[in-house]
């Protein structure tokens, strides 16, 4: 049985130009549309840790390492970016402590809070705000997690030309930090103390954490060879010319 069906040329004219004006102005209105636009408020506070435990379902690790991700790609979105700077700190440090009451032991949150958040630039009271944060959760495990406030220790000296904040947070690990922490680790008010230059201080302490094996998670290694190897390009960037 053939089909009811009309050749194109049988349509009326102002049917067709109806139909392609409705698509141009369909395809203008779309060019037309700003980009997606994300600000620091788009970034919710983090949900009580005993809702997260449930929405776990037994798997607060698993769930702790994808709030990380999340978190991690917050600020770098499909066609944005937002500066770290224009973060709540707040809320950030909320996410961060969620994360480490759904998963004491792992490392990476305060190593994101020491090595990305820390580094905002020319924002001294947001560094100020996240050194503070890697403080408080030291004394949760100090034994695991001196890496991330000795490196805080330093940028507290270089950064925020804070030096008693920087002794503080040395005096803590000294104080705190049992005896398999390396004895270099818990004596770093000595070399905060001395005049030596922040990427030969990070140099020192990132070196010593590879060689000693306390980090071993491959990408934690990752993430700390290439800081150091940006601190070392930073450097080499600013010194002056022969």
């Amino acid at each position: 049985m053939p089909r009811d069906e009309r050749p194109v040329a049988a349509v009326p004219p102002w049917i067709v130009a109806a139909t392609a004006a409705l698509l141009a102005a369909q395809l203008l209105f779309r060019v037309m549309q700003p980009l997606p636009a994300a600000s620091a408020v788009d970034l919710s506070p983090a949900p009580p840790v005993p809702a997260l435990r449930v929405m776990a379902l037994g798997e607060p690790i698993a769930l702790g390492q994808s709030l990380a991700l999340y978190l991690q790609a917050f600020d770098n979105q499909p066609g944005v970016s937002i500066p770290f700077a224009a973060l709540d700190y707040g809320r950030v440090t909320g996410w961060l402590g969620a994360i480490l009451d759904l998963d004491p032991h792992g490392q990476y949150p305060l190593m994101m809070a020491a090595h990305l958040y820390a580094q905002v630039l020319q924002r001294p009271d947001k560094q100020r705000e996240m050194s503070e944060f890697v403080f408080r959760r030291f004394f949760d495990d100090p034994d695991h997690r001196w890496p991330w406030l000795a490196h805080v220790a330093i940028m507290a000296k270089h950064r925020l030309k804070d030096l008693p904040t920087a002794l503080r947070y040395a005096d803590a690990i000294r104080s705190h930090a049992g005896p398999d922490v390396p004895s270099w680790a818990r004596q770093m008010h000595i070399f905060l103390l001395e005049d030596m230059g922040e990427v030969e201080a990070a140099r020192i302490l990132l070196g010593g954490l590879l060689a000693s094996g306390t980090i071993s998670d491959p990408r934690e290694i990752h993430f700390l060879t290439q800081r150091l190897m940006d601190l070392e390009n930073a450097e080499k960037s600013t010194a002056p010319s022969r």
